[in-house]
């Protein structure tokens, strides 16, 4: 009789638990890789995204939503760990300078490699970490690049399930980077799939990762697509461009060639490239070829009941290159002008309020998600780490306005400060000041008009670095 009242009592208290964790919202986090600005089918361009232009016109784009660095890696670190490049440790890029410059490694120099060895801090506090103890499964499918090591894999640092490549880039069909196979199943190095392109093997992973837990448990899935980055392989023909599959290029005019010879190549000369009219085309493919994946996670959702209250984010990892449309921003991709750090944004989400069809010019970041998602899932922030990031929903939902008011990029000796409205940029040689409220495009520089605001610009940025610099050192790059 004792042990019948006990299962009972047990399962009155963990009835209330199930039920909290089925009304959960799931969360579908897709991240583009250096997708510009500009390259959104409804915007006009000519680009074909019929799937991300549906999430647009049944959610809202943000026109202000920044990075929190111009390229991959350190852009990545924060966009899970809620905290700037300078405070996580990751303020520069886990990569192999020397295949720039035509090396390819052998297996034994890229053992040791920092590309190799190199990873975040194994004490950064993550999304799918925070989101476990509420209950979520967390799958990722795609690029990882925050280590390559097992210590510092995904599937060490919060998530389920993990099928990708672990390092900044690949070649989409040999998954090899600079010669180096790449891909990996959860902890294992995998050449299984060999010679299929990377976007239909992530897609394929992560409707396997729907079928398994839609409908069951409430599920982080981070699908971090490689396109439309370049191809990361060393000869120079692919390398130039971004490889896509032949039926997404024929949804684009033909272009009048394909290749042409250059005595200029950083390495090995003369050296046969594409043209920049086949890049503007194998990009726009690339990126009409994700947004397909796309829409087939859409639709399982749709089908599964579940696309309502279902999280569907949205944005590029950093500014366009290559064959992108940054328009009408100034720069692209590794720069600290807007087109290197303000990226496309869109979000979803009918059930929590957030509007269809509408267009947000609030100042938000990649920072929001962490603490954004915590508070969706309704489970506490993690203790003793401080966020660098704001809970975006109340401005999401048109309740308040954003609580951001200023952001801070350096890129080695590359700067970026905005406070409200202004925006100082050092590139080298080039910068100013600039209002962004009347000159996106960062035209016309007020440093000489106006240089109270460029003083004062100059101070906070200062005062952030010092921040920075005082916060709790993490590797890979401070010492300590």
């Amino acid at each position: 009789m004792r042990r019948a009242i006990l299962w009972i009592v047990g399962v009155l208290v963990t009835v209330p638990t199930v039920l909290q964790s089925a009304e959960r919202p799931n969360v579908l986090l897709i991240v583009s890789d250096d997708q510009g600005y500009n390259d959104l089918g409804e915007l006009g361009n000519g680009i074909l995204t019929p799937n991300l232009d549906r999430l647009a016109k049944e959610g809202t784009r943000l026109t202000n939503f920044y990075v929190a660095w111009p390229a991959c890696t350190p852009s990545r670190a924060s966009l899970l760990t809620g905290r700037y490049p300078q405070r996580n440790g990751v303020y520069d890029m886990i990569r192999n300078e020397a295949p720039d410059y035509g090396h390819r490694y052998s297996a034994e120099e890229y053992a040791v490699s920092f590309e190799r060895v190199g990873g975040m801090d194994e004490r950064e506090v993550i999304i799918p970490e925070v989101l476990r103890s509420a209950g979520y499964k967390n799958g990722i499918f795609g690029k990882w690049d925050l280590g390559t090591l097992k210590r510092y894999m995904p599937t060490s640092r919060g998530f389920d399930d993990f099928y990708g490549f672990t390092n900044t880039g690949i070649d989409y069909f040999t998954h090899e980077r600079y010669g180096v196979p790449s891909m990996v199943r959860n902890l294992s190095p995998s050449e299984a799939d060999k010679g299929t392109y990377c976007t239909y093997l992530f897609e394929r992973e992560a409707l396997r990762f729907l079928g398994e837990h839609a409908s069951q448990d409430p599920f982080f899935l981070y699908v971090p697509f490689n396109a439309p980055h370049n191809s990361s392989a060393l000869e120079p023909e692919i390398r130039s461009s971004v490889q896509a599959p032949e039926k997404f290029k024929q949804m684009y005019p033909p272009v009048k060639a394909e290749t042409r010879v250059t005595n200029k190549y950083r390495y090995g000369t003369p050296a046969t490239v594409a043209t920049a009219e086949s890049r503007r085309r194998d990009y726009r493919a690339a990126v009409t070829c994700m947004d397909a994946s796309i829409g087939k996670f859409i639709d399982t959702l749709e089908r599964k009941q579940i696309l309502d209250n279902t999280i569907v984010i949205f944005f590029s990892d950093n500014g366009g290159s290559g064959g992108a449309d940054n328009a009408p921003l100034r720069g692209r991709k590794g720069q600290t002008w807007e087109g290197g750090i303000r990226v496309p944004c869109i979000v979803r989400w009918p059930d929590g309020g957030v509007k269809a069809g509408h267009v947000s010019d609030q100042f938000l970041s990649s920072l929001e998600l962490l603490p954004s998602l915590a508070a969706a899932a309704d489970t506490p922030l993690p203790t003793g780490v401080v966020l660098d990031g704001y809970d975006w929903w109340p401005t999401l939902r048109g309740e308040a306005s954003s609580p951001r008011t200023e952001m801070f990029w350096k890129r080695r000796d590359l700067i970026g400060a905005r406070v409200g409205k202004w925006k100082w940029v050092k590139m080298g040689d080039a910068g100013g000041l600039f209002d962004l409220e009347s000159d996106i495009a960062e035209k016309k520089d007020h440093s000489k008009s106006h240089p109270e605001i460029l003083a004062m610009l100059k101070a906070r940025y200062a005062d952030w670095i010092k921040e920075m610099e005082s916060a709790e050192p993490r590797g890979p790059f401070r010492d300590f």
